[in-house]
């Protein structure tokens, strides 16, 4: 038998899970870690908590599995994006703790590079917008701030990366710095068209160029672990970010074809094929994955706040006990109420992209209680949904009028929200059998990449469809309720 380690470290927890031949999973192995905050807007994690959690979740899943090292013929890793982190060529020891991509400590340095007229330049070679969520701010805050980072820097001592790199570095012992195309094309300094580091925004960031790891294709020789971490080195050949990985697990591999992974955040992908579609909607144009030297493109559109207004609820309010209490909840608020709740608590993501803006609830009545909060909640997700569907629509002419959307993440579990969601987007809404494919996308890059498991079309048929959502909602319902939300929106940013 012949297995696949898939890596997926995300932004609250580190998982394995191990696949078999047939992209089953074996084992599993999950664990949380804190969230460190040192002030409002800042974001940060220990790097030895991403570090530890990973190799004991990988080491949990094998022992689980009963397997041998000797039978994983590879192993694929998916990570949280932009979050950045720089340390020491000879030691591997990080200058200063993570900054995860939630962090909105460089605000101020986006306002002024956008007011100083560089947007247009950065958007036009990365596809991004200048904001905190990208890593390029973050690593120049980190050599600005950290005592002696920018010498060391010039000198070539330091080393940057985002969370794939990190990993792969202390895998293999120090021995490859690298990444993929696809966590490259979110650090905000990689020219997406070139495909390669861009001097001139180095430049402009005052990074130099020596800090920044090889990029490869999302399926490619990205080294092989120390012997001693599983008992043989078993080879790392498949890389790619956590949406993009999920893009492919989601078999979504022709243009048109559009995918939403409800996590934390929410992050829908549509595959735009070989043409990087600019957006005129504050979307962003980025690389959806890189095989045999070719990037696929996609239009993607981020919400901040997805799964996490649901942690919200749970760990601030202390309303309910688990993330699943919020569906019978949301199915016994009274249908006469109409609260709304923008979920901007680290600020509005797409299409809107205002970092500054803060949460607001709209609709308060005396007798609303946690029922009216809990369907606030849930229906925020799908009204945010909306508003990239629209945005796409309006960036790309070949976008259905109702395209299917596939779901996946931990808030596609609920049938309640899923059915909202297809309600209100007015199109159907796939959920597949195994929702766990940003793990799975990582494992059929690795797999794939050494004959372990199928090509891409043969994958793609195997997608399996667990339920379809059909809208239900009669239309100037579902006008209304829109309508209230975009009012809802104004008013936040308003304030």
């Amino acid at each position: 038998m012949t297995y696949v380690l898939s890596i997926d470290q995300g932004t609250t927890s580190s998982r394995a899970i191990l696949f078999d031949a047939s992209l089953t999973p074996v084992a599993s192995a999950q664990e949380e870690f804190p969230q460190i905050f040192p002030q409002s807007g800042w974001v940060e994690h220990d790097p030895d908590d991403l570090w530890a959690t990973t190799a004991g979740t990988c080491r949990a899943a094998i022992e689980r599995a009963g397997v041998d090292a000797s039978e994983i013929a590879s192993i694929g890793i998916t990570n949280q994006r932009e979050t950045s982190l720089v340390w020491h060529r000879d030691t591997g020891k990080p200058i200063y703790n993570a900054i995860v991509w939630q962090d909105r400590r460089t605000a101020d340095t986006c306002t002024a590079l956008r007011e100083a007229g560089h947007a247009d330049m950065v958007n036009d070679r990365t596809g991004l917008l200048l904001d905190p969520y990208f890593s390029a701010t973050k690593l120049k805050w980190l050599l600005d701030h950290v005592e002696g980072a920018r010498d060391m820097a010039r000198r070539g001592e330091l080393l940057f990366g985002t969370v794939d790199t990190f990993l792969i570095w202390k895998l293999t012992g120090g021995r490859v710095h690298a990444t993929d195309a696809t966590n490259a094309a979110r650090t905000m300094l990689y020219d997406i068209r070139k495909g390669r580091w861009s001097q001139t925004i180095c430049d402009l960031f005052d990074i130099p160029m020596s800090l920044l790891p090889e990029v490869k294709d999302s399926a490619a020789d990205f080294g092989e672990t120390r012997p001693d971490l599983f008992g043989r080195a078993i080879p790392i050949r498949g890389v790619a970010g956590d949406q993009q990985a999920a893009t492919l697990g989601q078999a979504c591999f022709e243009p048109g074809m559009l995918k939403s992974t409800y996590g934390t955040g929410c992050f829908a992908l549509l595959n735009t094929g070989d043409v990087p579609v600019k957006s005129h909607n504050q979307l962003l144009t980025t690389i959806a994955y890189q095989l045999d030297g070719k990037p696929t493109y996609a239009l993607e559109g981020s919400i901040f706040i997805a799964g996490a207004v649901v942690q919200w609820l749970r760990d601030g309010l202390k309303m309910i006990r688990h993330a699943a209490d919020t569906q019978p909840l949301a199915e016994a608020a009274d249908p006469t109420q109409s609260v709304v709740m923008v979920p901007a608590f680290t600020g509005l993501g797409a299409p809107y992209w205002n970092p500054e803006c803060r949460g607001a609830i709209f609709g308060l009545r005396r007798n609303s209680g946690p029922e009216e909060l809990a369907r606030a909640a849930l229906e925020s997700v799908g009204y945010q949904t909306r508003d990239l569907l629209e945005a796409m629509r309006a960036d790309w002419a070949s976008v259905d009028a109702a395209p299917v959307l596939r779901v996946d993440g931990g808030m596609s579990a609920s049938d309640w929200t899923m059915q909202f969601l297809a309600d209100i987007i007015g199109a159907p809404v796939d959920r597949p059998k195994v929702l766990e494919t940003t793990a799975v996308g990582a494992a059929w890059l690795a797999g794939m990449q050494v004959g372990a498991l199928p090509g891409q079309d043969e994958f793609a048929r195997t997608w399996a469809l667990d339920r379809q959502f059909r809208p239900s909602m009669p239309e100037d319902t579902r006008a209304t309720k829109y309508a209230a939300w975009q009012r809802a929106v104004q008013s936040t940013l308003a304030f």
